[in-house]
Parts: structure tokens; C-alpha cells; sequence
């Protein structure tokens, strides 16, 4: 039994542990080319967690205005569909009320208190943010099409 007490006692002769680095995430990239051009206001990276929301990485974020209408588009590029899928399965537990658009394979509901229609497609999260969901499924339809 003290043999075995000796063994499990701390080493006092090592060196002491060198703290593991993390790297920074990766810039996003640039993805405008995929927000519609019409309308669009302001097209930018945003480098944290886009919306700030702790579960989103970085991403692009474009702002839209047509009259009195203001809504933005989002676009996370991931590494797989699959890391898309997750990361709608994540945003999709945020939203109040979220509703299943099953021709979109997304959701839509309340974030903040703003109406939010969420989905994928390939690798990409994209979004429509400000829009009732009958005025972004176009939206949505346009800005998926766009999608590379």
C-alpha cells in the first residue's frame, strides 16, 4: 500500500506545464458577391459572432432598405453542410416559437423580437432578418440562389 501511495505522489522535479496556445479562428470570407445588389445598403465581415450571438461564428452581414421596409441578410460559410446543419440546429433552439419551413428545410421565428427565417445551404447558414416569412421566403429564394 505505500508503494502505491509513493507512486501516486506529485512529481515536484518536472518542469510545470506550458499553457496550449489557441489560434484565432479564421477571418471569414468575403461572401457580397452573394448578397443581391438591390436595395443593399451596407455589405460587411464580421470578424466575431455575427449578431452576437456566442454560438455563431463570424460571418457576412448585408443591410437592405426599400421605403419604410429595413432588413439584413446573413451568410456563414462552414466547413461541411453537415457543421451547417448544427450550427441551424443551434440558432433554431434561440428563436422564440421557431416554425419548421419544411419547403425550405429551415425556421422561422422570433429573435430579439425581431422575425428571423433561417436555413442552409451546401455549407452556408444564410438568413433573413426584418421580414414577415411570407416577404422572406423570396428573399431567401434569391440569396440562396446566389450562394456558391
Amino acid at each position: 500500500m505505500t508503494f502505491w501511495l509513493a507512486g501516486c505522489a506529485p512529481d515536484h522535479g518536472s518542469a510545470p506545464a506550458t499553457p496550449v496556445k489557441k489560434s484565432a479562428p479564421p477571418r471569414p470570407s468575403d461572401e457580397t458577391r452573394s448578397f443581391p445588389a438591390t436595395n443593399r445598403v451596407d455589405a460587411k465581415v464580421v470578424e466575431g459572432h455575427l449578431l452576437d450571438h456566442d454560438f455563431l461564428p463570424g460571418g457576412n452581414i448585408a443591410h437592405y432598405k426599400q421605403g419604410q421596409r429595413e432588413y439584413d441578410l446573413i451568410l456563414i460559410r462552414t466547413s461541411s453542410p453537415t457543421a451547417a446543419a448544427l450550427l441551424l440546429l443551434d440558432y433554431q433552439k434561440k428563436l422564440e416559437k421557431p416554425e419548421l419551413v419544411a419547403h425550405f428545410g429551415g425556421y422561422f421565428g422570433k429573435d430579439g423580437g425581431r422575425d428571423a427565417f433561417i436555413f442552409t445551404k451546401g455549407e452556408m447558414l444564410c438568413g433573413v432578418l426584418g421580414l414577415k416569412l411570407a416577404e422572406a421566403d423570396p428573399v431567401g429564394r434569391e440569396l440562396a440562389a446566389r450562394v456558391r
